[in-house]
């Protein structure tokens, strides 16, 4: 795996978590729940990105 592109990923998901934190008042409300989910995700999955990467250091 490509360390520079799981790095990007991971800043871009906890950026986009954020983003939609301190805009969610100016957010429609049809779109709060969908983004919101998505960006758990994405969240989530930067956060067995980073537990993977700490696992495989070694080897």
């Amino acid at each position: 795996m490509d360390p520079k592109a799981t790095l990007i990923f991971i800043i871009a998901a906890f950026v986009l978590g954020v983003a939609i934190l301190m805009n969610r008042n100016n957010i429609p409300a049809s779109l709060r729940r969908p983004l919101a989910l998505s960006a758990i995700v994405f969240i989530l999955f930067a956060f067995f990105l980073i537990v993977y990467s700490l696992t495989t250091m070694g080897s």
